[in-house]
């Protein structure tokens, strides 16, 4: 049986992840064309390791856990996406790095981009010579145990 081949060559979403990458001065190897791909296919996202290294291995491009590790820290230094490190335990990647807000669904261990953002909202002013380049705002959610019948 023929093994499923994912296209990082010769497609259309593999030439533009290619201009990408080029623009940020990485060289598009094989495995960041095909994790490239996998994050900006579907729009805004955020993703683990374990996540997107599923979804490749789903798709059965021949990465290792640790590529993918690699790969997604190499964009986060080129500014392809923002880590999000969820109270030392989690680290989640979003494709969306401009300035916004998220709920993180503790109980399905979701992290989701909040519809309006909120910071604009905290007006935080700086100490004196000390500028805000960034208001980053997690909110935790939890199921609502509040007995309905009550």
């Amino acid at each position: 049986m023929a093994r499923p081949a994912f296209d990082w060559q010769g497609g259309a979403l593999a030439r533009l992840v290619r201009e990408k990458l080029r623009a940020v001065d990485l060289r598009p190897t094989r495995q960041r064309v095909s994790l490239a791909s996998l994050l900006f296919v579907a729009g805004d996202r955020h993703v683990t390791v374990d996540q997107l290294f599923e979804e490749a291995k789903a798709l059965r491009m021949p990465l290792s856990r640790a590529t993918v590790y690699n790969t997604l820290h190499q964009f986060v230094a080129a500014g392809l996406v923002r880590e999000i490190a969820l109270y030392g335990s989690k680290v989640w990647y979003d494709t969306k790095t401009g300035s916004h807000c998220h709920f993180y669904d503790e109980a399905k261990a979701d992290l989701f981009d909040m519809p309006e953002d909120v910071a604009k909202q905290l007006a935080i002013q700086p100490p004196k010579g000390k500028k805000i380049v960034g208001v980053d705002v997690i909110v935790r959610l939890a199921d609502d145990d509040v007995d309905a019948t009550a």
